[in-house]
């Protein structure tokens, strides 16, 4: 991993120990001081010159968007976090406080020891300070929801600071400030905007990359043709790469082709490759600290970004803000709470597999876990006109899907997501549920932006067959690798499988061909991931016991 656009940061703040912040700070990439006071230290791999320094006063950032010193809003950290998304240090007297951006999407991790803070843009650098004890917790979410909820990890010591919450320390003692973000603040009211209004914020948006080269990855979808129409429109400097989605069928790359031509935009094709699926598999665990079993797929693609030399234009959270993506028909309809939380808890969730994976026990821990970490997470939604989608946005977008652009494209190469801009971000947010419903409004805003390519075949509504391709996720090479670290779960916790996925270990890597089912392979990847985890921490972890 190069820190070539965002640096990796660490340090501490509260009563620190220099001998165990000298320690954090040679556990990760080589770093340099940018900040050294009695209760404040950042270490980062770049020059990091502060946005605002005065007399006993300090900020830095280390997000996509660097804060403007010049707006009157970047000397309170929520205002920072709100605006830029990003995570930062700000010092005012005997202030210290680290803060997350509003939504979290750049990560910053942290343990405590004693009276003092330590904290890095990277897990493993921490485990030099505490030991590795499994989170049960953050693995029942990983397995269920394919992410872990509110701020765990997979170590029970490390912690996420969740978005629009801070650390801070007053001089005497350390504590957690969490405050509501702008669109929690100001409920948004349906203002009627038309699709052509919201267009044109879109365009104001991109004004920020004017004379900047871009790389827009359309799909067959309805994020990126719009992204891609609207950097055509304003006479971009852009271009469009594809890759497959492994998702059996490939129709993301022949739908692509159709839209890039429609646009007049150069394309191209991002291969991959079944042989070398385990590597990729192994190396996005990795890179990922084990957050999340998504995006195998993206690492090809990434690795080619990395040398593109253009910001990669990424539709982040169109999906939750402009087409009630996972918002399902149960959620819409509940009258009460516990009935909305709970339809949306089920869209989030895996579905039901082919046959148990999990035993009796573990399958019911599991599920009251996840359901009481989903309500703990969520909670501060509740009772918003805009829970539903920002239900799954605050889960699922932000601690899963962001992963890609965040930490697979970055930090070698920039990225921009649009729709997460405020006044794009507030101006979706306005637009009612029920004109969102079946992509409605999506459908206006991508008329209004491209009539003839709104037109296109999308893979959000696919009507024609779909041609059948292999996927690179089930091949033999990847049947052999999931295999192994399955066999590794296994062993190391029996109690957490059914009896008939023990059956299906015991057969072999060739076993695993039943599972060809959309659920079956999720339910697999999640497991799989766990024992890639058991497997590079196996000299750390002792005996296992499980709570169920």
């Amino acid at each position: 991993m190069q820190f070539n656009v965002r640096p990796y940061v660490c340090g501490a703040l509260g009563r620190i120990d220099p001998v165990v912040v000298a320690k954090l700070a040679a556990a990760g990439p080589r770093c340099r001081p940018a900040l050294q006071s009695e209760h404040a230290v950042l270490y980062s791999t770049a020059p990091l010159p502060p946005y605002r320094r005065a007399e006993g006063r300090f900020a830095f950032s280390w997000g996509e968007r660097r804060p403007d010193p010049a707006d009157e809003r970047s000397g309170a950290w929520m205002a920072v976090a709100e605006t830029y998304e990003t995570p930062g240090l700000i010092g005012e007297g005997s202030r210290v406080t680290l803060h997350a951006g509003a939504l979290g999407l750049v990560d910053v991790y942290h343990v405590r020891i004693g009276e003092a803070v330590y904290f890095s843009s990277l897990i493993q650098p921490l485990l030099s300070l505490v030991p590795v004890e499994i989170d049960w917790a953050a693995w029942a979410s990983i397995i269920q929801v394919t992410f872990p909820l509110g701020e765990a990890t997979p170590y029970t010591e490390v912690k996420r600071l969740p978005g629009s919450a801070a650390l801070v320390f007053d001089g005497e003692r350390l504590s957690t400030e969490r405050l509501l973000p702008r669109w929690l603040r100001q409920e948004p009211h349906e203002a009627w905007t038309s699709a052509e209004e919201i267009l044109a914020i879109l365009h104001e948006v991109y004004a920020d990359y004017d004379g900047r080269r871009l790389l827009v990855p359309v799909s067959g979808g309805y994020d990126s043709r719009l992204l891609a129409s609207v950097a055509v429109a304003r006479g971009s400097d852009v271009e469009s790469w594809t890759t497959s989605p492994d998702d059996g069928t490939d129709t993301d790359i022949a739908f692509a082709r159709s839209i890039t031509r429609e646009l007049g935009i150069p394309h191209r094709v991002v291969t991959q490759d079944a042989a070398a699926y385990p590597d990729d598999a192994l190396e996005v665990a990795r890179r990922l600290e084990y957050l999340t079993p998504h995006h195998a797929w993206y690492a090809p693609f990434a690795k080619e970004v990395h040398g593109a030399g253009r910001v990669l234009v990424d539709g982040l959270a169109g999906g939750p803000l402009l087409k009630n993506f996972m918002v399902s028909g149960a959620a819409l309809e509940a009258t009460t709470q516990a009935e909305r939380s709970a339809a949306v808890l089920k869209s989030l969730s895996l579905g039901t597999p082919s046959q148990p994976f999990l035993s009796p026990e573990a399958d019911a821990w599991v599920a009251q876990t996840v359901r009481d970490q989903f309500a703990a997470a969520t909670s501060m939604l509740h009772g918003h006109k805009a829970e539903l989608p920002l239900s799954v946005l605050h889960t699922r977008t932000v601690r899963g899907i962001a992963r890609s652009a965040v930490n697979l494209v970055g930090p070698e190469a920039g990225f921009a997501a649009p729709f997460i801009h405020p006044g794009f971000f507030d101006a979706a947010l306005s637009v009612g549920v029920a004109r969102k419903a079946g992509g409605r409004f999506y459908r206006e805003l991508l008329h209004a932006a491209n009539p003839r390519v709104a037109a296109l075949p999308s893979t959000n509504v696919i009507k024609q067959p779909l041609r059948r391709v292999p996927l690179r996720s089930t091949a033999a090479p990847a049947r052999a690798y999931s295999h192994r670290m399955l066999a590794k779960v296994a062993e190391r916790v029996p109690a957490l499988l059914s009896e008939e996925l023990h059956e299906v270990i015991a057969g072999g890597p060739d076993a695993l061909t039943r599972f060809s089912g959309w659920n079956d392979r999720f339910w697999a990847r999640g497991l799989v991931l766990f024992g890639v985890w058991l497997s590079d921490f196996e000299s750390d972890l002792g005996e296992l016991r499980p709570p169920f």
